[in-house]
């Protein structure tokens, strides 16, 4: 079992400036590299004290790797349905060299209405997003003069720069909580999971969890590359 550390940042300009949280955050990130802690990982969202201080978890992420220069820096998550696939697959393989080959990479689809309707975006394409945006990535990565046809992207004879430091690229994880499917979806695929606990019925994340590593043993990546992995947000007092 390893623990790692998670913010999630629940800060309004009226409370605390966003200069002062960084300095505190990060300070607390070094200690935490001091002490043996295994991540750090932080989210992003938009717009309200709900997570605002964090829109881009990449920004943060590169000058926590300079503080800690131990632990592995985690995505927790960003949101391929506000980025497009070619600017987060440069920008996360970019953090991945500066880190020096300690990113983890964390997606989710994105549940907040008020920043789908921000950015223009219907709510009902949010999954169908995801999944296109998770599959251009991998493409961007793996490949080289990759042309991509999909509902939301296209684009034609692309190499992204910087190439991934992690081979073929950093570990991904798929962060969900309510949808079945998406812990059936990611199992498939031989990903991680990530999920937050408290945002669920514990029995009923036992059952989706089983449906996960199912589909992860039935696809055959046990075999390759052992179990998948979970990492659970909790909150906890450490003492």
């Amino acid at each position: 079992m390893k623990f790692g550390i998670d913010y999630f940042p629940d800060a309004h300009p009226d409370q605390v400036s966003a200069r002062q949280y960084f300095e505190d955050v990060l300070d607390l990130a070094g200690y935490a590299d001091e002490l043996g802690y295994d991540s750090v990982k932080i989210v992003e969202h938009y717009f309200t004290s709900y997570g605002g201080y964090s829109p881009d978890p990449r920004l943060f992420l590169a000058a926590c790797s300079q503080r800690a220069p131990r632990m592995r820096m985690v995505t927790g998550a960003v949101l391929p349905v506000f980025n497009h696939p070619l600017k987060l697959a440069g920008q996360l393989t970019m953090l991945d060299a500066i880190s020096g080959g300690r990113l983890d990479v964390g997606v989710a689809r994105a549940i907040l209405p008020y920043e789908f309707d921000a950015f223009g975006i219907s709510m009902e394409e949010s999954r169908a997003r995801f999944e296109e945006g998770i599959e251009a990535l991998i493409r961007l990565w793996t490949e080289e003069d990759v042309t991509f046809e999909g509902r939301f992207h296209r684009f034609k004879n692309v190499t992204s720069l910087p190439r991934p430091t992690q081979r073929p690229h950093p570990p991904i994880w798929i962060a969900a909580v309510v949808s079945p499917e998406s812990f059936v979806w990611a199992g498939e695929r031989g990903y991680n999971m990530m999920v937050v606990p408290y945002l669920g019925e514990h029995h009923e994340l036992a059952d989706k969890l089983e449906l996960y590593r199912q589909a992860y043993r039935d696809h055959g990546h046990e075999d390759r590359r052992g179990p998948g992995e979970v990492m659970m947000v909790l909150h906890l007092y450490v003492a």
